[in-house]
């Protein structure tokens, strides 16, 4: 089976269908991306616009979710931007804060089921305070 994400005029992903591998196979018996795409617009509309992603992350970095935008420079699939402070990798496509990862949690913090969250009033009122540590009430 393959998958397809149906693009929006702004090239986010209004919905992702399931395609059988005979709808997008050529009569040499390969799977061709651009005859899935054929067949979706003639199932939901000519005026449509489809790209093939993957569970497996095997194209397009990573499988289509609704919401996601489809970024042609780097033929990939972006989570939408989760605050405003991250910029876009473009060698991962993926989003990052201005400060990196969150810090690594010690061991303590860990048997704690302590987290990191991302606090993006506190970094907009600093500029370095971003990442804070959360710690569950104990049981």
């Amino acid at each position: 089976m393959a998958h397809f994400a149906q693009l929006d005029e702004n090239n986010v992903v209004i919905q992702v269908i399931v395609v059988s591998n005979d709808n997008i196979t050529d009569s040499n018996g390969v799977e061709t991306e651009s005859i899935g795409v054929a067949f979706c617009k003639k199932l939901l509309g000519a005026d449509t616009n489809w790209k093939q992603t993957s569970y497996n992350n095997s194209m397009r970095v990573r499988y289509a979710g609704i919401g996601y935008s489809y970024n042609a420079e780097l033929d990939a699939f972006v989570a939408q931007q989760p605050y405003a402070s991250w910029t876009l990798d473009n060698a991962t496509a993926d989003w990052v804060s201005p400060l990196g990862a969150a810090p690594a949690l010690t061991e303590a913090e860990v048997e704690a089921r302590s987290y990191y969250r991302w606090d993006e009033d506190a970094y907009q009122a600093d500029n370095t305070t971003g990442w804070v540590l959360e710690t569950p009430p104990a049981e």
